[in-house]
């Protein structure tokens, strides 16, 4: 990890793996019971300067010597990600039960209407108090009104007649108290309609957010075109990857979550060097009649056991 690179190592990444290198120590040193000698030290700087891809060496496994590849060599890039989070759309049904009314309460902006912002006066606090429980108590009473209605399964229709009752009943009810109104009676629904903002946009569902690893594309120049610094734009990324993006997630996630989109403006770049996903090497599982034969046996032995301790 140097910008001091030999020419022929610019823009490449070697990873050795060591960890079958190692002796037994001496004398342990707390927790520590292995280290590597000077041989493996000298060995594996070795590997380092041959500067082989798929360099191979004979290493212990299991009591057993096995050759295996330690040295691999990467390009920079093969290593980057983009972090692209995903979003689904938000899907609620609403409801004026009794049940749903009562979590009114929970809602911060809701029981705020019965705090004082004064502190001196308490004359003035107990008014204001009163004030705003009066207040929740007429809200409470208007969505109760609705309850007739049965349940909604499109926010925009409940919107609608919560505003026309409000209109008929003299309350106006501010933006928070109805985002409110909106968590308690609501509950996420998937066959319910897509709650859209103002501008007929699908809002996103925080729960069903989810984010997916994208490698970066072979040919890739590095340095990436991105600027540095919190809170910078990231324009210039995606009209670099904006096609990789999207025949990904067109491959990868719509075929499995149809409503699904992206969020360009949450995109970042992300590094990884899995080590053991490099080097790992897969042992296929004991024939299984040999397995059943160790299983045979033990259940032998334990049966063997046991007898001992009937009296």
């Amino acid at each position: 990890m140097t910008n001091r690179k030999p020419p022929e190592r610019r823009g490449k990444v070697q990873l050795i793996d060591g960890t079958r290198f190692y002796q037994k120590m001496k004398k342990s040193l707390n927790n520590k019971r292995n280290e590597i000698s000077e041989d493996q030290i000298r060995f594996l700087t070795q590997v380092y300067g041959n500067y082989q891809d798929g360099e191979t060496a004979e290493v212990p496994i299991n009591g057993e010597t096995e050759t295996r590849v330690i040295s691999r060599i990467f390009e920079n890039r093969e290593f980057g990600f983009l972090k692209v989070t995903v979003e689904r759309p938000l899907r609620m049904n609403f409801e004026a039960t009794p049940e749903r009314i009562a979590r009114l309460d929970e809602q911060t902006a809701f029981a705020n209407l019965a705090v004082s912002k004064k502190r001196k006066d308490k004359a003035q606090v107990e008014r204001e108090e009163q004030e705003g429980r009066k207040q929740q108590d007429a809200i409470r009473a208007l969505v109760a009104t609705l309850e007739g209605n049965g349940r909604y399964m499109d926010r925009a229709a409940f919107d609608a007649d919560l505003t026309r009752a409000a209109k008929r009943a003299g309350i106006k009810l501010a933006a928070p108290i109805k985002k409110a109104i909106f968590a308690a009676l609501g509950e996420r629904d998937p066959d319910a309609e897509i709650c859209r903002d103002g501008k007929g946009r699908s809002e996103p569902d925080s729960e069903l957010r989810d984010t997916e690893n994208i490698p970066v594309p072979p040919g890739t120049t590095l340095p990436l075109p991105m600027d540095f610094g919190p809170d910078k734009p990231n324009d210039r990324l995606i009209a670099t990857f904006r096609d990789e993006i999207d025949a990904y997630i067109a491959r990868e996630v719509l075929p499995h979550v149809p409503d699904a989109w992206v969020d360009y403006d949450k995109t970042k770049v992300g590094y990884e060097i899995p080590i053991n996903r490099h080097f790992y090497v897969y042992k296929p599982p004991r024939p299984l009649d040999e397995i059943e034969a160790d299983i045979t046996k033990l259940e032998g032995e334990i049966a063997g056991l046991l007898k001992g301790l009937v009296p």
